[in-house]
């Protein structure tokens, strides 16, 4: 791993915790947020060649703090401001917050004066610590969407006069639906980043996980918070074996599932089956359930695909989405057969959400070969390969195209591109 990306992964942990705690001392969100990616920007410059400080939160916090203060001293429409301006100085050290601030951050971006999606946005930014494209991606809407998007609701938020805190216990379940979105779509970058050279960024799943963890212990009744938990850990369980030493993909089929995290499985197990058995039961809860019944299985061909069918159905009429729809056809060509989901898959890619999205070409690649249609299975997996911008993913798909022609007249061993 080179210093750049080593860096890249430590000051993606630290911007929310940097955020946070300008935020907490200096209270204007929309300032403190561009006065950290300033900080940020020039980290990423200096220490892959000056070497990382002993103290990179401080040193973040410390720069950050400075560049506030410049740009509060330097904008004209604020020079009212200048008299407390100048009374701040750049905190020492690195003293611990009384309370986790990436989750008071947290629940400040999905403040209820936002829209839903200004809330993911917001958060994936501040506390995810994604770019512009990464959310463009994350989200499948336009990357020239997200910036303004954002700008609007850091707006809001300092006109509403929220304050840095943790909201009352009456106002958290107000937040709950768009935090558990937020931390949904960070686990889901970090479990298959949509770009770059790595199939995985662990730090984003592992940050997903306890933020997630810290909510749970905030409401332990919320059966979609705990579901959203087990989710992330059944399918978290499964990344020592999603990659093989040189970093290229296994799909879910070919996987040693010896090597699964049997005690996160176990842990997530417990969890959507206690919260199963309380309801009512929602998105999450049902695909972890669903991420439950493929940990059951000791081998791939065991699978309980109808089983699975069953709770796609269940998912689909809860909270119906591209991602869901593409999911159950996967499902459907296991139990009523390849024909019958590549007739669903046509309908589906008719979805404004779906169209040239890779996914899509991935999961018909996978349909043809099922169905002996070697050329145009191979053709799909090529413009699979040339829509994704992960590279593990790349490789992957180029390999099974490779495979398609390498043999011809014979059926290849394709595997779902589910993993």
């Amino acid at each position: 791993m080179t210093a750049a990306v080593e860096v890249e992964g430590l000051l993606r942990a630290l911007a929310p915790q940097v955020v946070g705690r300008l935020v907490r001392r200096y209270g204007d969100f929309d300032s403190c947020e561009d006065a950290v990616q300033e900080a940020l920007l020039s980290a990423a410059q200096q220490w892959p060649v000056d070497g990382v400080p002993d103290n990179p939160r401080g040193w973040l916090v410390t720069v950050a703090s400075r560049r506030l203060v410049e740009a509060v001293r330097s904008d004209t429409a604020r020079r009212r401001r200048e008299a407390t301006a100048a009374q701040l100085e750049p905190p020492h050290g690195d003293v611990a917050p009384a309370e986790d601030d990436a989750l008071t951050l947290l629940l400040l971006c999905c403040h209820p004066s936002l829209t839903l999606p200004s809330q993911v946005a917001l958060t994936l930014r501040a506390v995810g610590g994604l770019t512009t494209a990464e959310i463009a991606r994350a989200l499948l809407v336009p990357e020239s969407t997200v910036g303004p998007r954002i700008s609007r609701a850091k707006q809001r938020i300092r006109a509403s006069g929220a304050e840095f805190r943790l909201p009352p216990p009456a106002e958290r379940s107000q937040r709950v639906a768009a935090v558990l979105k937020v931390l949904y779509l960070i686990f889901n970058e970090g479990y298959a980043a949509s770009s770059g050279p790595a199939l995985l960024r662990v730090e984003l799943t592992a940050e997903a996980i306890r933020l997630t963890r810290k909510l749970q212990a905030l409401l332990p009744d919320d059966g979609e918070v705990a579901g959203l938990l087990a989710l992330m850990l059944l399918t978290d369980a499964r990344r020592p074996a999603r990659t093989r030493p040189d970093g290229a993909l296994v799909p879910l089929a070919e996987q040693d599932r010896s090597r699964w995290d049997r005690p996160a499985i176990d842990e997530g197990a417990a969890l959507v089956t206690r919260t199963l058995a309380a309801g009512p039961v929602g998105p999450y809860q049902l695909q972890a359930a669903i991420a439950a019944v493929h940990a059951d299985a000791e081998r791939a061909e065991n699978t309980d695909w109808p089983q699975i069918l069953g709770l796609y159905d269940l998912l689909r009429a809860a909270a119906p989405g591209p991602m869901v729809t593409l999911n159950r056809i996967v499902a459907v060509a296991m139990v009523h057969g390849a024909a019958a989901a590549l007739g669903e898959l046509t309908t589906a890619s008719t979805d404004d959400a779906l169209a040239g999205h890779y996914r899509v070409d991935a999961v018909r690649a996978y349909l043809l070969e099922l169905v002996g249609d070697r050329d145009a299975a191979r053709d799909a997996y090529l413009t699979a390969a040339r829509r994704t911008l992960s590279v593990p993913e790349q490789r992957y798909l180029r390999s099974r195209a490779a495979a398609l022609s390498a043999v011809p007249g014979q059926s290849s061993t394709g595997t779902s591109p589910a993993s």
